[in-house]
């Protein structure tokens, strides 16, 4: 059991996602699997079983001794083989702190064995790199809806219209910038939109292939098409997203 645990590591992580998506991981099994490996399991309850199984065949088990949704979840951890720790031979607490910028995620592993402490350090920013992008994924699953959404900003003539679908996408403090413009809030930027109409009329810009997310970051590729369909330009923006999925900086790089 649990006990002469005197070594522990402790890592802390920010996730760009609600502490509700993130909690999920903890009751989910399905979720719980796409953190840890095809086949792995979580009973998300006081007693609840857990059951890892790594990609290469190795397995975990442990018992869930204390769960606060959606702040805490307290489980013994060991392996099946017995080496390097035996079953419930070490101790995880996970706490879930809400933030501006994410959930910090906060894990401790207490384990009776100093060596074995250091073999795990690797391990635990490998596993939690893998969470930290599962859970960003999760959150932001509509982001390629949200990066044509933005581009179709630019697009809009009507300052209004504009103006009212920037409240659900943006960020009220959202900040653009790239060679030519450095904008700050939704009017500065609706204003900047304007005069682009005003001066480049007849201009389309739309993505041009994949967005790509990685922990609240995204990139998304574009390019300016002429009202002839002709390509006048190209480009990258790269987004950063609140913990809740509205879009709160971008910066674009032309060429």
């Amino acid at each position: 059991m649990t006990t002469g645990l005197t070594h522990n590591l402790e890592r802390k992580i920010l996730i760009c996602a609600k502490r509700s998506t993130v909690f999920r991981y903890f009751t989910d099994s399905k979720r719980f699997a796409d953190w840890w490996g095809e086949g792995s399991t979580i009973e998300g309850r006081p007693g609840g079983s857990m059951k890892i199984r790594f990609p290469n065949g190795i397995q975990a088990s442990g018992k869930i001794l204390e769960i606060e949704p959606p702040e805490r979840i307290v489980f013994s951890y060991g392996f099946d083989s017995g080496k390097p720790i035996p079953p419930e031979g070490s101790l995880v607490t996970i706490t879930l702190q809400e933030l501006s910028d994410g959930t910090q995620v906060t894990l401790r592993h207490e384990l009776s064995d100093a060596a074995v402490r250091d073999e795990f350090i690797q391990g635990w920013r490998y596993q939690l790199a893998l969470f930290a992008n599962v859970a960003s994924c999760d959150q932001h699953s509509d982001i390629q809806n949200k990066v044509d959404a933005y581009f179709e900003l630019w697009n809009s003539k009507d300052p209004e219209a504009r103006r009212q679908k920037m409240e659900t996408l943006l960020e009220g403090n959202m900040s653009f910038q790239d060679k030519y413009s450095c904008t700050s809030g939704l009017e500065d930027l609706n204003g900047h939109l304007s005069a682009i109409h005003h001066f480049m009329p007849g201009l389309t810009i739309v993505r041009d292939g994949d967005v790509h997310e990685c922990q609240g970051a995204v990139l998304a590729h574009w390019k300016v098409l002429k009202t002839d369909g002709t390509e006048m330009s190209k480009g990258t923006n790269i987004f950063l997203l609140s913990p809740a999925g509205r879009i709160r900086w971008v910066t674009g790089f032309w060429g």
